[in-house]
């Protein structure tokens, strides 16, 4: 018989017999694919800038040029609809949120037309709208009543203005650099939990209003504000007639409405609209009463209930907004929570609207119009604005086509702003009180969202609470913190104390549930396809059925798949539960290799002096053949993680001495984990590589028996030269590994070779990483081929 040439040999490498092949010619060793580490260069290059990406960055930056080039009539009249729907919305709102932050109310209708006015540029949500809201407002007032305790010369509108400024110029530059990936630091529950607890504390703190309590201070603890609110009942007045009333009318009309558009579909948008202008009909109305009852008053105080009283016409306070060193110093510890809070409200609901309403939106962009907004604001009055819950829902709710749309509420504003200030005077302090209680009212989060987060997660329901109570207990700042922290806090104790897992091979058959259904025999007849081997876990905590028979993959070979990356957090836990696993299924190759007793170490003494060891029962385990580690979960590796594999890999070599063990890698699919695992002394062996350079390994050396690797098919000729097996099709055959003789009873590995068409076989990764694999099948087929190539024997039981 020929001696195998060397073509033969990179041919049987790919699986392929040489018997098939036309022409030896046709396959070459220069044809296979051989991977190349990345580079630092290669790094920085990905970040510098490109022409491409620049012009792609700038149609980023302004993405109404995408739409509104195709601007129509019909989007002009839904824009129109929802612009005014929502203006006659925020007038009442944002005269009443100034309230909330301790400013005149004219400064809540400047704060809302600035948002108005300029969102629409920057804009990737269509319904979200920004401008003055309660949340925001609160904290205002709060960092406002805080800052003039200790710098009593700094005006209240000043230190508002301050602060949306460098609050806007933090979130700008954040939004340009594309940090907007941040806010998925801030979970779900940790959302619902502040603004629950905000509302909460809001509404407590209007009640007072309400009422017409006076002397109670409001910016204390909720709970505090509630005692003294229950406490001040007695010295309740006139101005309760008109907040009760008016809170009543607020939820009477929604639900009103809202019965009407069920029990009348047809007119349901009618119905809808009607709930909608129910702030502006209350306000109207309130304002009439407040007028005949205080028609002849000039001075505000000596109204029959708490009034408005004068609101300046137009823009009063436009200018620059006051930064110097002692402001900047005196907002410094404000400014981090500022932010956060502007982040939450606004992306949170622009993500929720967009998901509902079928478009995805760009936080970062979004961080710009926001932080834009809060840049240009302050210099025609405007304090920190954000995006707007009610208001939002509303604009949703009423059809709005595009961003433009804020152009028409700013409109609204305007001329609220110019032609209805003197009607203003007159407006009722507990009417206003009523719109903010009925505003934030939305913000509780519902029962049944509440109880999802305790059927989905017991610990978050736990945190989402400890928010809550925090907040009304303390403050609304602190609540945000504690949710926040502690949603982080549960996110690293899940990354440290991710679970690894060892994995059983199993046989599985794609069957009809029918045929499986009460444990009925299985007689193969209702298969869909063949079978297949897959991978559980051995232990079962993944809830497989336990009446499943589950092997180990091979005597001496263990799989074990990583949970949540393998970091430095969590790198010695992983590395210590294969440590244990394995020295307690294995033994070591040299059984006797402690003569004495005083050479056997501290932390495997061995049995006491007079009791027999146990010496069937420790050689009927295997040894330690070979480690698989299942990188699908792992995207990069550090250089603690890395150490800790290196010396893994150590201790098993000492352990299987005079053996060694094999490392395989299935799954991995990051050019730099690859670099690492290599730099590391994985994925490569020297004796395997020859194949690739021309030096192949004799066919009598058993132990360099060429690795088994992925492979599929491409289109085009076999030879890039002749072509001559182009449109040739050959018979197909198939490679196969034996595991029979080692217990395993299932057909580990198939190539195929067959051409058709001029298609051809092509390694998935590179041939010169023959212990990175496409999956843990491949990896256990080659470990397979390995182990009996080196003539292992297993001298113990599966």
């Amino acid at each position: 018989m020929a001696p195998d040439t060397r073509t033969d040999r990179v041919k049987r490498f790919f699986g392929i017999d040489p018997a098939l092949a036309v022409d030896d010619s046709a396959f070459h060793a220069d044809d296979s694919y051989v991977e190349e580490e990345p580079s630092v260069a290669d790094a920085l290059l990905y970040l510098f800038p490109t022409i491409p990406g620049t012009v792609a960055y700038l149609k980023e930056l302004f993405p109404f040029v995408g739409w509104i080039f195709h601007y129509n009539l019909t989007w002009l009249l839904g824009d129109f609809i929802a612009g005014v729907t929502v203006g006659f919305v925020v007038v009442p709102q944002g005269m009443a949120y100034a309230k909330l932050a301790n400013l005149p109310p004219e400064f809540g209708l400047y704060t809302s037309f600035v948002g108005f006015i300029l969102y629409w540029a920057f804009a990737t949500s269509k319904d979200i709208t920004i401008g003055a809201v309660a949340v925001m407002s609160t904290i205002v007032g709060n960092i406002v009543i805080n800052v003039q305790s200790s710098h009593p010369d700094l005006a209240a509108e000043t230190i508002a203005r301050s602060l949306a400024l460098i609050s806007g110029i933090v979130l700008l530059f954040l939004g340009l650099i594309r940090f907007g990936f941040l806010v998925e630091f801030i979970s779900l529950v940790a959302i619902g939990s502040f603004m629950t607890g905000s509302a909460i504390s809001i509404a407590s703190g209007q009640v007072p209003g309400l009422l017409g309590i006076s002397d109670v201070n409001t910016r204390q603890p909720t709970y505090l504000v509630i005692i003294d609110t229950l406490k001040g009942l007695p010295r309740t007045k006139l101005d309760a007639a008109m907040g009760l009333s008016a809170l009543f009318g607020l939820y009477f009309i929604r639900w009103f409405c809202n019965y009407m558009g069920r029990k009348n579909p047809r007119r349901q948008k009618m119905w809808f609209f009607l709930s909608t202008l129910r702030m502006a009909f209350i306000v109207i109305l309130y304002i009439l009463v407040s007028w005949l009852a205080n028609r002849t008053v000039t001075d505000p105080k000596k109204a029959k209930f708490k009034i408005l009283g004068p609101v300046p016409s137009g823009f009063q306070h436009v200018g620059a907004p006051e930064l110097n060193i002692e402001i900047l110093q005196a907002l410094g510890p404000d400014i981090p929570m500022t932010i956060l809070v502007l982040l939450i409200e606004h992306i949170s609901i622009s993500k929720s609207f967009g998901r509902v309403n079928n478009y995805i939106i760009n936080p970062s962009q979004e961080l710009v119009a926001i932080g834009f907004t809060n840049v240009f604001g302050p210099f025609l009055g405007g304090y920190p604005a954000t995006g707007s819950f009610s208001r939002t829902a509303i604009k949703s709710k009423a059809g709005v086509r595009t961003p433009l749309a804020g152009i028409f509420t700013a409109i609204i504003v305007l001329l609220a702003l110019y032609a209805l200030t003197s009607v203003f005077f007159y407006i009722p302090s507990a009417g206003l009180c009523a719109i903010i209680i009925h505003a934030v009212g939305d913000l509780i989060s519902p029962p049944r969202e509440v109880y999802q987060y305790w059927q989905t997660s017991p610990l978050e329901f736990v945190i989402f609470f400890a928010g809550v109570f925090v907040s009304i207990f303390t403050s609304i700042e602190n609540g945000i913190y504690v949710t926040v922290g502690a949603s982080a806090a549960v996110l690293l104790f899940r990354i440290a104390k991710s679970p690894g897992r060892f994995l059983g091979k199993v046989n599985v058959q794609t069957v009809t549930r029918d045929s499986v259904r009460g444990g009925a025999a299985y007689t193969g007849e209702s298969a869909v396809e063949r079978g297949h081997t897959a991978f559980l876990d051995i232990n079962r905590n993944d809830v497989s059925n336990p009446e499943i028979n589950m092997k180990s993959p091979y005597p001496g070979v263990f799989v074990y798949r990583f949970g949540e990356g393998l970091n430095y957090i969590n790198s010695a836990r992983h590395l210590d539960h294969l440590t244990i696993y394995i020295f307690k299924h294995t033994r070591r190759t040299q059984l006797n290799k402690y003569d004495k007793i005083g050479d056997r170490p501290w932390n495997d003494p061995g049995p006491r002096r007079g009791q027999a060891t146990d010496t069937e029962e420790i050689a009927a385990r295997p040894t330690l053949r070979a480690v698989i580690l299942d990188f699908t979960g792992v995207n990069a590796l550090d250089v603690t993680a890395a150490q800790a594999l290196i010396d893994l890999r150590n201790q098993f070599n000492r352990y299987a001495a005079p053996d060694h063990v094999e490392w395989h890698f299935a799954g991995v699919s990051n050019r730099w984990t690859k670099r690492a695992l290599v730099a590391s002394g994985f994925g490569t062996d020297s004796r395997r590589n020859r194949v690739i350079v021309g030096s192949a390994p004799s066919s009598d050396d058993k132990s360099e028996l060429e690795p088994l690797i992925g492979a599929a098919e491409t289109g085009g000729d076999w030879s890039r030269a002749g072509g001559s097996l182009k449109g040739a099709e050959t018979s197909s055959k198939a490679r196969e590994v034996d595991i029979e003789a080692a217990g395993a009873d299932a057909e580990v590995s198939r190539v195929s070779s067959k051409n058709v068409g001029g298609r051809r076989l092509v390694p998935i990764y590179g041939v010169n990483r023959p212990f990175f694999h496409i999956d843990i099948e491949t990896a256990v087929a080659s470990t397979v081929q390995n182990l009996q190539g080196r003539g292992s024997e297993w001298s113990g039981r599966e």
